[in-house]
């Protein structure tokens, strides 16, 4: 039998609802354990039950995606994906959320974010060399926005600039459906050794299990639990589940991590994350079929008087677990004395399949760990299939009665305004490889010689809200288009599918559509999933957020020297599009910002023309016949013009074009720049056709009927975020 202390409360109903856990799987972990559990094993039972750490309600659906590729080396499963860049290279990366955290205190909950994404991916092995950020927030006018804006923002250059790593492109977004649970979706890429990537899986009986990092203290209890609920109306009350972020000791966490793994010392490794060091030691060990007994009385404390409950649910920060081979024991704690870390063996591999905490003389916990780990629940929760919204008749939308006041409007909108006023606060060129910067179609970061690789992040949550299927996959086709526009040969992707609460029929079918949407564009474009997060229970006193998809596209550069921009670069040369003129209005901006209406289906992806036209552009690009390439998406053909010329002193001058060729959203389109001479072949080809020239006045004009001059187009693209900052 256990031996309950005599301090711990009694387990009531009430107790176990605190910590999510349904009374149905209450039940099942009685059954599991055949007695009443201790405290500790409560708390260990919801940190590894729950949404966050178990993925419960998309596992059945997350095996459906193609997660294997010719480049692939590591898949889902573990702390981060892994795909092979020839030359014995390997780039590692994923993609996490942290918003709940965010919202309740927006600069910590978004810098641990940061600090724990870099985590998952230099603990495989790989030095961190490119951050991105997909942050979603309420409207403009709502109370709370600008404050959560300037937090995160903050938080993420914070910890990522004091790291020491790049942040090279992201997303910003904002809509009412976001008022109540924002969205910080963080994104890392490392390069590591293609045959030196580290994995999580324990190996050996008797083996040390080691502590390695930062002192654990109260910080960020009950996170994940608090990641895995609905927010009600008092969501101000979780901020001391919020965890606390120095970045400063994650770096030399890093550096230590990458000598000891030189040293040959490590047999597996665990970044201590979501659950901390709950999830840390029950993933080592159910990977690798053993059990862990663990010494609490050894953990490294910068608190008095921490239970054991407190401590394995602690979620402080810059924090791994380790099993070492027994015989480096010396010599891997002197790297981490070096470094100013905590090193403490605290417990040791066994061969029970037990979870075992002991604490002052107590066994604390005894758990069966496989249980607790990778056989977690699973459900089939029911779920309805999405209604689809009909497409709208393009003919029934009026043209503007003021075309330059429409323009304007758009490009000076919150969602299509410059994000300058973020990434300026981002440190973009440490380390000195970054190649392209933010404000283009992809991030591109230099590994070697003129080897590069592109990275990006896209999701359209207006697209996937009105028809799912078509929102995922046209999330991953524009992730795709724009590591072809900036040169790249896309290789695989990390997603972060966040969504509302599937325990509701209707977002349960948000989910699985748009996972089969994925799924299908993936399969289609040679793009595998290698990594991801789910973040289920995004919603607020029953207001669920536009789903949310995010895709975290990687590909490859093997010369830099014909990487491509968004910006002109010659007076005279003839802007092409490929792809052709579009006629799809429902979901556009147009529709939303000019007539006030959220409607329709959004455009259709067409995965065999998506794959036509990018290989083309690609092409083009590695034989040098194009100047500058931008894709077509939000906004479209008219705001992706006005952003090639913006960057520049260049203008455009236009053929005719009705409002719906300007601004009409359809997929699978680019605008490309070369010379008159390579024009000609472009389009004796057929895959292009000419819609104008740039031209040396610096203004974008149409059929010599119309014109803006570029300075206004400047202001108002330039002047939102400054100005609503400024409050």
């Amino acid at each position: 039998m256990m031996k309950h202390a005599a301090s711990e409360p009694a387990i009531t109903p009430e107790i176990v609802a605190s910590h999510g856990l349904k009374p149905d799987e209450y039940d099942r972990f009685l059954k599991l354990l055949g007695r009443v559990p201790t405290m500790t094993e409560l708390g260990i039972c919801s940190a590894m039950w729950n949404e966050h750490c178990s993925y419960k309600s998309s596992k059945k659906w997350l095996k459906t995606l193609p997660t294997s590729g010719p480049r692939v080396l590591q898949g889902p499963g573990e702390n981060a994906g892994v795909i092979d860049i020839d030359d014995g290279q390997a780039i590692v990366f994923k993609m996490e959320s942290h918003n709940h955290p965010s919202f309740i205190e927006p600069y910590q909950g978004s810098a641990t974010g940061v600090g724990g994404i870099l985590r998952d991916v230099f603990t495989m092995g790989a030095r961190p060399i490119a951050a991105l950020n997909a942050l979603r927030f309420g409207e403009p006018s709502h109370p709370k926005t600008r404050h959560l804006v300037s937090g995160v923002v903050a938080g993420v250059g914070g910890y990522g600039n004091s790291f020491g790593v790049p942040t090279l492109g992201g997303e910003v977004n904002f809509h009412k459906s976001y008022n109540g649970n924002i969205l910080v979706n963080a994104m890392a890429v490392g390069l590591a050794d293609a045959d030196k990537i580290f994995l999580s899986k324990a190996e050996g009986v008797g083996l040390p299990v080691v502590y390695l990092g930062a002192k654990t203290g109260r910080d960020g209890i009950h996170g994940a639990t608090m990641a895995s609920a609905a927010f009600e109306a008092n969501a101000e009350e979780k901020r001391p589940t919020v965890q606390v972020g120095d970045p400063f000791t994650e770096k030399c966490l890093l550096e230590a991590c990458l000598e000891l793994m030189a040293s040959g010392a490590v047999i597996a490794i665990q970044d201590m994350g979501a659950a901390g060091l709950t999830s840390s030691a029950v993933e080592m060990g159910a990977k690798g079929n053993l059990g862990i007994e663990l010494d609490l009385d050894k953990v490294p404390c910068r608190e008095t008087g921490m239970t054991a409950y407190e401590m394995m649910l602690s979620e402080s920060q810059e924090r791994m677990l380790m099993v070492l081979r027994p015989e480096m024991e010396k010599q891997a704690e002197a790297i981490f004395v070096k470094w100013g870390l905590d090193f403490a063996i605290i417990g040791k591999t066994t061969n029970t399949l037990r979870f075992i905490i002991k604490y002052q003389g107590e066994v604390k916990a005894d758990l069966p760990i496989k249980e607790m780990g990778d056989n977690a629940p699973e459900y089939d929760r029911p779920w309805i299939e999405p209604k689809k919204l009909p497409v709208i008749d393009a003919s029934t939308i009026p043209a503007p009665a003021d075309l330059k006041g429409a323009i304007l409007k758009i490009i000076g909108s919150p969602d299509m305004c410059s994000r300058r006023w973020v990434w300026e606060q981002y440190d973009t060129l440490i380390g000195s490889n970054s190649a392209q910067l933010p404000g283009g179609d992809a991030g591109v970061v230099r590994i070697q010689g003129q080897k590069a690789i592109a990275v990006s992040s896209d999701v359209t949550p207006r697209y996937v809200y009105a028809d799912p299927f078509e929102g995922g996959k046209q999330a991953v086709a524009e992730s795709w288009r724009n590591l072809t526009c900036v040169g790249a040969e896309p290789i695989a992707f990390t997603d972060n599918l966040n969504f509302g609460n599937p325990e509701r029929p209707e977002i349960m079918g948000q989910l699985v559509f748009a996972i089969k949407g994925i799924g299908e564009a993936a399969r289609a474009l040679d793009f595998p999933v290698v990594s991801g997060n789910v973040s289920l229970y995004n919603e607020t006193m029953g207001t669920g957020i536009l789903p949310t998809p995010t895709i975290g596209g990687v590909g490859l550069l093997r010369d830099l020297a014909k990487m491509t921009t968004i910006k002109f670069k010659n007076e005279g040369d003839v802007i092409l599009l490929v792809g052709g003129h579009g006629h799809h209005m429902g979901q556009t901006v147009y529709l939303r910002e000019i007539e006030g209406r959220e409607e329709g289906a959004p455009p259709a992806v067409n995965l065999a023309k998506e794959r036509k036209n990018g290989d083309y552009v690609r092409g083009l690009i590695q034989a040098s016949q194009i100047t500058a390439v931008h894709d077509i998406s939000d906004g479209g053909l008219l705001v992706a013009i006005i952003e090639m010329a913006l960057p520049t002193g260049f203008g455009a001058s236009l053929n005719k074009l009705d409002h719906i060729q300007m601004f009409a959203e359809d997929q699978s389109r680019y605008v490309v720049t070369c010379s008159p001479e390579s024009a000609a072949k472009i389009i004796a080809t057929g895959n292009a056709i000419q819609i104008g020239l740039i031209s040396r006045e610096a203004q974008l004009s149409i059929d010599s009927g119309f014109s803006i001059s570029m300075a206004e187009l400047k202001d108002a693209h330039e002047g939102w975020f400054p100005t609503y900052m400024k409050g």
